[in-house]
């Protein structure tokens, strides 16, 4: 090897390489090619390069990125993608348009594609208010178990979620409300009625007074064992479910200053479809009902009405 790192074309002896001329503490540099293969490799991913940010949107600009040759973004990608989706639901979405509700049940397959559709509708639209696991909280109704103000068959159901409750500019909504009883009795008489609204349940004793201004005042809605009227809306008071509290305080304060729950009419805001599919979802939860019976009567005897 050479001693004089400045001698041009100075050649190292045992591999035979030109040194480049640069030296590091008596350590030479030698001008080594790449590897052939490497190399090519190297001009390989260049023209990818050149050819890609050509071809795709790549160069910033001031208000949007080059556009590419071929008219591709990932928004039109993402368009694509859900348009190919729609198009897979869109035939079990006709299939769940054509069937009457009332017979939705009688089609287990169809009821699970529309149960497994309202499951994603839930989870946008009502886990705001009922949970993630429907569950609800004070003042949310439950929507796991068998209690119902209005009922739990597939068509009750769904006119709940398409006309809403108390939802003011739908005429077909749900609308009950409790009188509000401040003022009308003394504590006592009002401590006597929570007492026998809470013995109704197997929670409290009952009493006379309170069993007679129960009598005078309750039992129009809420019938004479406490059953409650989906006619009215007006809760079971016998069960031991309890939307606002079961306490003798949270009763006291719901017969003295009721108060009243607004669900929103979700018709307008949902199509049809979504809010069927809704409708088979909460009644799959577990307190969904069978479509009640048509009564017997002169109609159904073939005769007509008056």
């Amino acid at each position: 090897m050479a001693n004089d790192p400045n001698t041009p074309n100075r050649i190292d002896e045992p591999t035979g390489t030109e040194f480049v001329g640069h030296e590091w503490d008596g350590i030479e540099e030698l001008n080594t090619p790449l590897p052939r293969w490497w190399l090519w490799t190297f001009y390989a991913t260049v023209a990818w390069a050149v050819a890609y940010s050509v071809a795709y949107p790549a160069w910033p600009m001031l208000s949007q990125a080059t556009e590419g040759m071929i008219g591709w973004t990932s928004r039109g990608q993402l368009a694509d993608e859900l348009a190919k989706a729609e198009e897979g639901r869109s035939a079990v979405r006709a299939q769940i348009a054509a069937i009457p509700t009332a017979e939705l049940a009688a089609n287990p397959e169809l009821l699970q594609q529309a149960a497994a559709g309202g499951a994603a509708a839930f989870k946008v639209n009502c886990v705001q208010c009922h949970g993630s696991g429907a569950a609800g909280s004070a003042g949310y109704p439950n929507l796991n178990d068998d209690d119902w103000l209005w009922g739990g068959d597939l068509e009750t159901i769904e006119l709940s979620i398409r006309h809403g409750i108390r939802w003011e500019g739908d005429e077909q909504t749900h609308l009950s409300l409790m009188p509000a009883f401040a003022g009308m009795f003394s504590d006592a008489q009002v401590n006597g009625l929570v007492g026998h609204v809470l013995s109704l349940s197997g929670q409290g004793q009952s009493n006379a007074a309170g069993a007679q201004l129960y009598a005078d005042n309750c039992l129009a809605c809420h019938g004479p064992a406490g059953g409650g009227d989906r006619a009215f809306g007006a809760p079971a008071l016998n069960d031991a479910i309890w939307l606002y509290g079961s306490t003798a305080s949270d009763i006291r304060s719901q017969v003295l200053n009721p108060r009243h729950g607004v669900m929103p009419a979700w018709q307008g805001r949902l199509d049809p479809v979504t809010i069927k599919m809704l409708a088979a979802y909460v009644h799959s939860l577990g307190g969904g009902e069978a479509t009640p019976e048509a009564a017997a009567g002169p109609a159904a005897e073939g005769n007509e009405q008056p």
